[in-house]
């Protein structure tokens, strides 16, 4: 690491647990916000298909309560 980062590292490593946790978090969601535009655009085609398949009558909807009774059924 070069000398300047290094001490950048030093200096925000002396930081207080919350200034810290307020960082990391504006700086992890400064990565996140060009792969943010990505899942958005894949689940609005993916949100688009299903209900293309619901509108054409190639598949139906299921309740949450029916779907929770099949599944446990299956796992029993």
């Amino acid at each position: 690491m070069v000398e300047p980062a290094r001490e950048l590292d030093n200096t925000l490593l002396g930081l207080p647990p919350k200034e810290r946790a307020r960082l990391a978090e504006r700086l992890i969601s400064s990565l996140d916000q060009e792969s943010d535009f990505d899942a958005e655009k894949l689940w609005l085609e993916e949100a688009e298909r299903r209900l293309d398949e619901l509108e054409s009558g190639l598949t139906k909807a299921v309740s949450s309560d029916d779907l929770q009774r099949e599944v446990r059924s299956k796992l029993r």
